[in-house]
Formats: structure tokens, C-alpha cells, sequence
């Protein structure tokens, strides 16, 4: 059992980034819990939360979740009940207004000491447009809107613009999507196994998996070397975009 609990401490920390928003969730909920006379935001920011944590850091009531066949590694989203930054937030605000000073000390000093520069994370990048998708994926995703040819568009991508089209535009269907990428969740797909699991890819296994999935279009970047012609295979060749050729089958008229 002291394992089990060890594990869901580990989460909680990890859920709460290893820095200061744990100390300052705390802080708040106190705050709260000493100051705060109305009843259904005492319910809301402070019991609630509070029997949550309990709840999340008991063993038995992991093992319940597990037990019920859900996923061990999505147990962390429990605490997605916990209105962490609200609290935060609403406590900062409640500290202002009864204490001015002392309140824009304390809030600035949380700020300069808990908080860092979103900008300087390895992940954030300059927005390309307004979208905030890369613009490869955007014009990729309008010129097969303005090929138009069949009824509908499921496209095959290369596995960089995946996350990105169907943010872009829904009404594009693929084979697969964010599942394929993941590789500890061990998913299989045909289309993705013909069109990312080689080197060289095998136009031949690739199109019998692609036309199973009644796929129209299949995308490939410049780059991508292939085993034979396209047009052997009746893809026509639409155009290229952003360095990614676009073929059309010309079997799923």
C-alpha cells in the first residue's frame, strides 16, 4: 500500500510540475479555508478539492481504478477536478483587496520567485499565422480543398503534419491520427506501417493499405524515397506544396 500511495505522490508532483504551484495551491487553499465566509465557494476552492486530494491519494481507490480496467498511466487525470489555478488566482486577488500592500508584495514576489518565461521553453516557437499551426500543413490543407476532386478527402500525410491537419480543417479525414504516434501504446496500423515503418517505401503495399482505407490522396515530402513511379500505380501528381507532393488515386473515382 505505501508503494501505491508513494506512486500517486509521484504523480502529483509531476502533475504540479515540481516547482512552487503545489506550495502555492497550498497557500491559497489555507487562505481560503481561514478567510473566505461565503459557504459555496468555501465548497467549491476548499472542501471539494481537498476530499478530491484524499480521494486521489488513497491506495485503495487506485487499485479500484486500475481494477475497473481503466488506464494506470491516465490516473493523474483525477486531478483534473482540482481547480488549481482558480484558487491561485481567486486567493492572489482576495489577498489584494483586503490588503493592498501587503497583497501586491506578496503577489509580486510569487510571480518573480514561482513563475519562469513561457518564451525560453524549448517548445514555443514564433506562430507562423494565425492559425498557430505550421504553414506547410495550412497550404497543404488548402490545396487539397481546392482540388476537390471526389465527394470527399481522406488523406495519407507524412507523420510530421498529422497532428496539424484535422486542427486545421475537420472535414478532412485520415486513416489514422495521433494513436499511430505514440509508440508505447502499441497501436498497428497498415497505412502507417507502409508509409513511416520503412526507408524506402513500398508503393504497392502502401496503395493496397491506403485503397482498404478508401484513401483518394496520399502526401509525400520531396525528400522520401520511394520504390517505384507513382504513376504506376494511377496517382496522379497534383502539385507540390511547401516541398510535399500531392497525388491523387485515380482508382477511388
Amino acid at each position: 500500500m505505501y508503494g501505491i500511495f508513494m506512486e500517486c505522490v509521484v504523480a502529483l508532483k509531476l502533475y504540479t510540475g515540481l516547482r512552487f504551484i503545489a506550495v502555492l495551491y497550498l497557500a491559497g487553499v489555507i487562505y481560503l479555508l481561514i478567510t473566505e465566509k461565503e459557504k459555496r465557494i468555501r465548497v467549491l476552492m476548499v472542501y471539494t478539492p481537498l476530499t478530491v486530494l484524499a480521494i486521489f491519494l488513497c491506495p485503495l481507490f487506485r487499485k479500484f481504478f486500475v481494477g475497473a480496467g481503466l488506464d494506470g498511466e491516465t490516473y493523474y487525470r483525477v486531478l483534473w477536478l482540482l481547480p488549481i489555478g482558480i484558487t491561485i488566482a481567486y486567493a492572489g486577488c482576495k489577498l489584494f483587496s483586503a490588503h493592498k500592500r501587503i497583497g501586491l508584495i506578496v503577489m509580486s514576489a510569487a510571480v518573480i520567485v514561482c513563475g519562469t518565461c513561457v518564451y525560453t521553453n524549448q517548445n514555443v516557437t514564433r506562430a507562423e499565422n494565425l492559425y498557430h499551426l505550421p504553414d506547410s500543413a495550412v497550404k497543404v490543407c488548402d490545396f487539397l480543398n481546392e482540388q476537390g476532386k471526389g465527394e470527399y478527402i481522406k488523406v495519407v500525410v507524412p507523420q510530421e503534419l498529422v497532428h496539424f491537419v484535422r486542427q486545421y480543417d475537420a472535414d478532412i479525414m485520415m486513416p489514422y491520427g495521433r494513436n499511430m504516434l505514440v509508440p508505447r501504446w502499441g497501436y498497428y496500423d497498415a497505412v502507417h506501417e507502409a508509409m513511416e515503418k520503412t526507408t524506402i517505401v513500398d508503393m504497392k503495399a502502401l496503395l493496397e493499405a491506403t485503397r482498404s482505407y478508401q484513401c483518394n490522396y496520399v502526401v509525400f515530402h520531396e525528400t522520401r524515397e520511394l520504390n517505384s513511379d507513382p504513376a504506376d500505380y494511377r496517382l496522379e501528381l497534383l502539385g507540390k506544396v511547401d516541398g510535399y507532393l500531392i497525388y491523387w488515386d485515380t482508382s477511388m473515382e
